[in-house]
């Protein structure tokens, strides 16, 4: 089959299965040895960091809850396949005709590089973040003794992504180090 006449498409999953949806294409792809007809099989995520126990804690989302991004070329019967694969509801933009004839609506050019590029986006934006905060602005403690207090912002370190903290505790104000994940807006 022709390289040139791949295209991307949504699949449209039961929310959460995406990585079933993904594991059982790929499965399908390799027992069918249809690598010819489908290449790529993508869940777009991005990282998300937590405070927990005091640890930072990075764990992966999905972009987009309930879409698989399958390239393939819709021939013969990989239409079938991807339809008929547990948890699947079907392409995205399907209508009851166009699913009695198994065809599907494939994404534009410039959908795809959007889509693809807020992917690689994400990942370096993990290395470069810009400094959320300013001093004299009013947050708000979410980690530590002291989480659910408000103070103000005395300085920041854009290096070692750290800030202190104005926090009146007994009366008094009293300066705390906290990370920039100790910490969310007012």
């Amino acid at each position: 089959m022709s390289e040139s006449k791949k295209e991307w498409y949504v699949v449209r999953a039961i929310g959460g299965k995406e990585h079933k949806v993904k594991e059982y294409l790929d499965i399908e792809v390799r027992r069918h040895n249809l690598q010819d007809s489908i290449s790529q099989i993508l869940i777009p995520t991005e990282k998300v960091y937590t405070i927990r126990n005091g640890k930072k804690v990075s764990k992966e989302k999905v972009s987009y809850p309930g879409y698989v991004l399958v390239e393939a070329v819709l021939e013969g019967q990989i239409p079938y396949i991807i339809r008929n694969t547990p948890n699947v509801l079907g392409f995205l933009g399907d209508t009851k005709e166009e699913s009695r004839k198994l065809k599907a609506t494939p994404l534009r050019p410039q959908e795809v590089a959007r889509i693809l590029g807020r992917v690689d986006e994400l990942n370096a934006m993990e290395e470069e973040q810009e400094i959320p905060f300013v001093v004299g602005e009013v947050v708000k403690v979410t980690d530590g003794p002291f989480s659910s207090f408000q103070g103000t912002i005395e300085s920041v370190n854009s290096e070692a992504r750290k800030l202190v903290v104005s926090v009146k505790i007994f009366g008094r104000k009293t300066p705390m180090e906290l990370s920039f994940t100790q910490v969310e807006k007012e």
